[in-house]
């Protein structure tokens, strides 16, 4: 079997390394100055997308990212890893969970799948700045495709996927029979590649095709309103004991934890 489309989604988030800070007003995270990279679940997406194309398993694999231009940044780093095209879907709300919301985002995505009739979406199993994990599984109940989220191995298997998924004890595999399908990639899928000089110079010359958000036709009103974003309270400073019997002493008397 060889898939003739691939779409992955790419989503630009705070990277992963930068320690965030609330904004002075409690309206959310600050990002002044912020350095963003690709979302770390979106780029194991991308990787398994282009290692199917290199298998000769697919055929040509097309990098999305809904949100400001900025995003152009992010799908230009997508097709220096090896994707062929890309779509950008602009939109100056950030795809947070504050302003663009994953209900919003699926339907945005809804239509670049229909008009792009891809056999497989594949998509991190969440972003790491709102962590909600919602995107593939909406995404896949709208366009009515089967799916498996988490996926930590994917094997085509006569004219559908094998794939095995983490699960809180384990992992579990099932079989999409037929497709298309969407699949939302975990972390032990596979180990993105880094970006060549000479791969970023030609990702400089591909084609990135731009749709306008507002002209798409999709009710972009958030459902959930953020009233006040806060950082968690530090933790007091622990203690050094002596022995077993301090320990348990403190347990039991201080904190209250054993009788």
């Amino acid at each position: 079997m060889s898939l003739n489309k691939v779409l992955v989604g790419v989503k630009r988030v705070v990277d992963y390394a930068v320690k965030v800070r609330v904004s002075p007003d409690k309206s959310g995270v600050d990002l002044a100055n912020v350095k963003m990279s690709m979302n770390p679940f979106c780029e194991i997406a991308v990787e398994e997308a282009v290692r199917l194309k290199e298998a000769k398993q697919a055929g040509e694999v097309v990098a999305v990212s809904i949100g400001p231009k900025q995003c152009t940044e992010t799908l230009r780093t997508a097709l220096a890893m090896g994707c062929d095209r890309a779509i950008h879907v602009t939109t100056d709300l950030r795809t947070d969970y504050m302003q663009l919301q994953p209900l919003a985002t699926a339907r945005l995505f809804q239509k670049v799948a229909e008009a792009e009739q891809p056999d497989l979406v594949l998509m991190g199993k969440q972003g790491i700045d709102s962590d909600a994990g919602q995107t593939g599984p909406m995404l896949a109940a709208l366009l009515g495709w089967p799916q498996a989220t988490f996926a930590a191995k994917v094997t085509p298997d006569g004219d559908g996927l094998v794939v095995e998924r983490e699960t809180d004890s384990g992992t579990e595999t099932v079989r999409i029979p037929k497709l298309p399908a969407v699949v939302t990639c975990d972390l032990r899928l596979n180990e993105p590649r880094y970006a060549t000089l000479p791969n970023i110079m030609k990702a400089k010359k591909k084609k990135v095709d731009v749709m306008d958000a507002a002209d798409m036709g999709v009710d972009l009103t958030t459902k959930n309103e953020v009233l006040e974003v806060y950082e968690p309270p530090s933790r007091k400073e622990g203690i050094v004991v002596e022995s077993v019997d301090e320990l348990v002493d403190k347990l039991k008397n201080e904190a209250g934890v054993i009788q």
